[in-house]
């Protein structure tokens, strides 16, 4: 595999199973290189594989996403951009026989639209949007919109801009186009309102929001319900101080099922609740699993009622995979649904029929049906791109032991084709989070350096979170009053460390003398402590990192908790214990040849991390390289403009070309 084969990736994404239980409709994506853009579509499949094989539903032209079937069946809505380069959307609803004759636009909007459910009966869709103010955004020059007034902790977000004058909200409106393109505005004010779930009688709306005097800093969201019809005030359903987000309804509307999560004291793993629809009894069901229950890279959806609301399917992350599991509401039972070494990227359940999209390490993500206990595989859209583009198999597992006796898990990725004789050089991968795993996906990015003939080494050291929860927290700071680890740069620096030795006894082809580093954002973090804590590395490149922890508290748009729910306090009451963990503050330490990528854009990691670092070392003689990507956000490598992502990934194979 080369960069520029990302051009022929496709992806299935977000399958809705139609009420009969009979038929699938997902998402393809697929990448336009020329036009340096991505396109997508909406696709059907028949369950039984025969009956409709998969084939295009909208036309793909534009982007066409998020399937949601009508009540009946009859309708499929989804959400329209025209123009895939715009932010603009359009809502639309279409003949579900696929004939295309009958297919109307709801209304169109100027921004996206982000969550999308049906009435029971039928009559509306809900939705949410951003809601902006025209005055900012009328105006197509910067120079003639008016200053913002900027009142909030939060205020912008990564990938999305500006949030202050941007608040999202609840619209409905009709499904039969009777509404002449005006929504119904359910919710109000400053706040961000996300995740949607109507009852089953119709008369509530349900979501998650923060919507307290100091929302912008109490760290924590809630469930909250509105009339269908607007014209009050939301009624908060849940308590405290954590997150409660994804709210799904039982089918008998007495219950709401959440997601829980807590930003104060990182990193805890998220659960599968349930409380009262209208408020109180609110219980945690998979505390005893000790597993995340909420994968952020696998994209993890609102759990899932089953067994006439006595049981939810939700995902986990786990040792490298995402499977499916079942836990019962009543007892807090759980067990296996969909398992193996893959991980499922999104699902959905009707009519007695399970669908869901997975992926593996060699296999692009496909969409999968179980039915009566027999599962069937309804696309095969990698098919072209495997037999074009070869790639190494494997990988091969292994389990190395830290420092201090701890367990590790990690992979070694061989070039295709290679054959144990001849020395391979190495790169060390790690992935960003710190609060996430590498493991059964498929990773282009991978491949590619495979492709180029390197043995790609990849692991999940402490703070990951497919393992235990003392894993998971192993790297919180010392001085924290609750769970105190290693901070960042103890235990997971260990742990890598031993990946690479246990790598190295292991496998006796692979060249010690030419040991590479990489990773972006927290695994950007990693690197460049590395670099300032050992020279067995020849070359290294950090990308999109947290660099500074002190500057970051100050300028990312998480700055505010974030790494503080790590430390145990913030940068203002323990300035000190930044700037240990901080890989700037070893620079003079740092002999290793660097190349640093960041993004103009980013407002995750500022792109004063990268100047930090660079500056630091420029002024001190040392050999480092610095590019930036202009237009591009904390997401460059995953869903950045298509020719960026290869001129990314052309600059990685340089620099390792070079110095390895």
């Amino acid at each position: 595999m080369q960069p520029a084969d990302i051009a022929d990736l496709v992806e299935a994404s977000d399958p809705r199973v139609s009420p009969d239980g009979r038929t699938v409709a997902f998402v393809v994506t697929t990448v336009d290189l020329d036009a340096n853009l991505y396109r997508s579509a909406v696709w059907v499949a028949g369950v039984d594989g025969a009956s409709l094989p998969p084939c295009p539903f909208t036309g793909g032209s534009g982007r066409e996403r998020m399937p949601r079937w009508s009540p009946d069946g009859e309708w499929l809505a989804f959400v329209a951009h025209p123009d895939p380069d715009s932010k603009g959307s359009a809502l639309c609803v279409s003949a579900a026989d696929g004939t295309g004759e009958e297919t109307f636009e709801l209304l169109s909007w100027p921004e996206d639209i982000d969550d999308l459910v049906w009435t029971a009966d039928g009559s509306r869709l809900v939705f949410t949007a951003r809601s902006r103010d025209e005055d900012q955004y009328g105006p197509s020059h910067d120079r003639d919109r008016p200053s913002r007034s900027i009142d909030r902790v939060s205020y912008r977000l990564d990938n999305v801009g500006w949030t202050i004058d941007r608040p999202r909200h609840v619209f409905s409106i009709a499904s039969d186009g009777s509404s002449g393109g005006v929504p119904v505005r359910l919710t109000d004010g400053p706040y961000q309102d996300t995740g949607l779930a109507v009852s089953p009688d119709g008369a509530w709306v349900a979501f998650s929001s923060a919507r307290t005097p100091t929302w912008d800093t109490d760290l924590s969201t809630h469930l909250y319900r509105v009339p269908i019809d607007g014209g009050a005030e939301p009624e908060q359903l849940t308590e405290g101080v954590h997150l409660h987000g994804s709210p799904s309804w039982s089918p008998d509307g007495s219950r709401l099922a959440f997601v829980w999560g807590d930003r104060h004291s990182m990193m805890k793993h998220g659960q599968i609740g349930v409380v009262s629809a209208d408020g109180g009894g609110e219980r945690l069901l998979t505390t005893a699993l000790d597993l995340h229950c909420a994968p952020y890279l696998a994209a993890a959806r609102d759990p899932v009622w089953v067994h006439g609301g006595h049981g939810l399917l939700f995902q986990v992350d786990e040792a490298g995979n995402v499977p499916l599991y079942r836990v019962v509401v009543e007892g807090g039972e759980t067990a296996l649904v969909v398992g193996g070494d893959r991980q499922v990227t999104g699902f959905d359940v009707a009519g007695g029929t399970l669908a869901f999209v997975a992926t593996t390490a060699g296999d692009l993500p496909e969409v999968f049906a179980l039915v009566d206990g027999e599962e069937r595989r309804l696309t095969h859209l990698g098919s072209s791109f495997a037999a074009e583009h070869p790639i190494a198999e494997g990988p091969e597992r292994f389990v190395a032991v830290s420092a201090d006796g701890t367990e590790v898990e990690a992979w070694l990725l061989r070039p295709e084709g290679s054959t144990g004789d001849e020395k391979l050089p190495v790169l060390l991968a790690i992935h960003g989070g710190p609060f996430s795993q590498y493991g059964n996906r498929f990773f282009d990015e991978f491949h590619v350096l495979a492709g180029a003939g390197y043995a790609v080494l990849y692991s999940n050291p402490r703070g990951s979170s497919g393992y235990s929860s003392s894993f998971s927290r192993g790297i919180r700071g010392p001085r924290a009053s609750e769970d105190p680890g290693t901070g960042w740069g103890g235990a997971d620096y260990e742990d890598l460390m031993a990946v690479v030795d246990e790598a190295l006894r292991r496998f006796p082809d692979l060249d010690a003398s030419r040991l590479g580093v990489l990773g972006g954002s927290y695994g950007g973090y990693m690197t460049s402590w590395i670099i300032g804590h050992t020279d067995r590395f020849k070359a290294a490149c950090s990308e999109r990192a947290l660099n500074n922890m002190l500057t970051f508290a100050h300028t990312s748009d998480i700055g505010a908790h974030f790494p503080a729910g790590y430390i145990g306090a913030s940068h203002l009451d323990d300035p000190d214990e930044f700037v240990r963990q901080s890989p700037t503050t070893y620079f003079r330490d740092m002999t290793t040849p660097l190349l640093i990528l960041h993004s103009d854009g980013d407002l995750r990691c500022p792109v004063e991390q990268a100047e930090d670092l660079f500056l630091r070392l420029k002024l001190t003689g040392r050999e480092v390289e610095f590019h930036r990507f202009p237009g591009e956000g904390h997401e460059l490598s995953r869903s950045g403009a298509p020719r960026h992502r290869v001129e990314r990934l052309e600059l990685i194979l340089d620099w390792f070309g070079r110095k390895l």
